[in-house]
Formats: structure tokens, C-alpha cells, sequence
């Protein structure tokens, strides 16, 4: 067994948990905030854009059950990765997408992923996300972990609201 990490900014923290969740060999999802230059930061203090931080989550996982590529493809279809600015309902710097990776292979894994969806021609707009290397990675406060399992009439009405789903469903089919 060969447990790795990898880490993600997609926008709310909160709709990035459950997709990834539900893979055998994902042993945990983490959010938190990665990026910036404030240690130990709250999410009242990522809120203000002024940490340089991004919400994200933090995955473990067993490379032998599944891949770093297939955790890409996942990652893929839950975010609109042409967006710049946020995503879909939140807008600054806390909610820019990034890929975030732990190894010179997860780099040239996400580059290369990050390529193939530019060529595939789903999208008409370039791809926004950023491929950085791993920084030191901060679990958010404990009422964020897990949120779709402890809250989920809100985090629906908030996977709906914030437009995510619908965007999901357009691009990607019933993936939510």
C-alpha cells in the first residue's frame, strides 16, 4: 500500500468533499486552506482574500486502489475549471481553482491532464486552473469536515444554489 496526498482548490471547500468521498481506496478528505502565507488561518481570516490562501482539501489515499490521474478526472468535472475569478457563485482568491502537487509525477500528471481537457475541446474558454507546488496545508475548523454529512439539506441547497450542480450536469452529466 502506498498512501499519497493530493490537494485541490475548487472553490467552496464544502462541494469538494463528497465527490472524492465516495472512491474506494480515498482514505480521508481534509478541507482546509493551502497557499498563502498566513500559518494556521481561520476561515474568518481566508474569508478577508488578505492570507493568500485557498479553501481546499487535502485527500489521502492508496495509489494502489486508485490512481492520481483518475483523482484528477474527478477533480476535472466538479469544478469549471475556465473560471478565474472564483468559483460559480463565491468570486476572489480563497475560491481560484489550483491543483496543488506533492511530486514532480503528480506535476507532470496534472500538466498533462490539465492539456488533455484543454484539447478536448469541452470547453471554449482557456483553462484558468492553476498547477502549484504543494504548500503546507492547514485543516479548516471541524464544523467544515464532512459538511455534506452533517448538514445536508444545506449543503444541497447550496451545491443548487451556487449554480455547481447545474454546471456539473451540463458539462458532465449527473456526477453530484
Amino acid at each position: 500500500m502506498a498512501i499519497q496526498n493530493a490537494t485541490f482548490a475548487g472553490g467552496c471547500f464544502w462541494c469538494m468533499v463528497k465527490p472524492f468521498d465516495q472512491y474506494e481506496g480515498v482514505r480521508s478528505v481534509t478541507s482546509g486552506y493551502t497557499g498563502g502565507h498566513t500559518v494556521n488561518p481561520t476561515y474568518e481570516e481566508v474569508c478577508t482574500n488578505a492570507t493568500g490562501h485557498r479553501e481546499a482539501v487535502n485527500i489521502e489515499f492508496d495509489d494502489e486502489v486508485i490512481s492520481y490521474k483518475e483523482l484528477l478526472t474527478v477533480f476535472w468535472q466538479v469544478i469549471d475549471p475556465t473560471d478565474a475569478g472564483g468559483q460559480f457563485h463565491d468570486r476572489g482568491e480563497s475560491y481560484k481553482t489550483a491543483i496543488y502537487t506533492h511530486s514532480k509525477e503528480q506535476q507532470q500528471e496534472a500538466e498533462q491532464s490539465k492539456q488533455e481537457l484543454q484539447a478536448s475541446g469541452k470547453f471554449s474558454s482557456p483553462i484558468a486552473t492553476d498547477i502549484l507546488p504543494a504548500h503546507p496545508f492547514y485543516a479548516a475548523e471541524d464544523y467544515h469536515q464532512q459538511y455534506y454529512e452533517k448538514n445536508p439539506g444545506h449543503y444541497n441547497r447550496y451545491h443548487v444554489g451556487s449554480g455547481r450542480a447545474g454546471f456539473i450536469e451540463k458539462h458532465w452529466g449527473n456526477r453530484s
